[in-house]
């Protein structure tokens, strides 16, 4: 490990953090300057143990279109809940769903959590302990399974291919 990694093991993090606190300071002085610098350096070299090692994307261009694929589905899905919570009203059938994981990676599980959860009209509730089972809320859930291969389908498998390349 270099000898900068050590004393800067999240550069981006740091430049963003001496960007807050300059803002958050509202004045541009040495002083400010100097203690941002400071904890922009200290902070992310003390909780670097509590930072999990990402998997490297093993298919960029994969993990570009997956991230369109979510925007997408974010806007659409946006419009779907507005229509219906504002459009005619019906019944909404809430349940929650288990989805049985194929992923094996931990980060790669909080991403599609955080996928699901980010996507309006469903949240990642629950996992299980032994990370097999992700347990989804959908606001109107008309067919478990078809929640699940759309998960599936939009979701887990294209991060298996992002990130789970090398276990296959």
């Amino acid at each position: 490990m270099s000898l900068l990694k050590r004393v800067l093991p999240h550069p981006w993090l740091s430049l963003s953090m001496l960007i807050g606190w300059q803002l958050l300071m509202n004045q541009v002085s040495a002083g400010s300057l100097i203690m941002g610098a400071i904890l922009a350096c200290l902070i992310p070299w003390m909780t670097n143990v509590f930072w999990p090692n990402p998997p490297r994307a093993c298919r960029v261009d994969r993990l570009f279109l997956f991230v369109c694929r979510v925007l997408i589905d974010i806007v659409v899905a946006n419009l779907q809940v507005a229509k219906l919570i504002l459009g005619p009203r019906r019944e909404l059938r809430p349940a929650f769903v288990l989805f049985p994981l194929t992923l094996e990676h931990e980060f790669s599980i909080s991403v599609l959590a955080s996928t699901i959860s980010l996507t309006p009209g469903t949240v990642s509730a629950d996992i299980s302990a032994d990370r097999k089972t992700l347990l989804i809320h959908g606001l109107d859930v008309g067919d478990e399974q078809a929640l699940i291969e759309h998960i599936r389908r939009r979701y887990e498998q294209p991060l298996k291919e992002v990130f789970e390349c090398s276990k296959r």
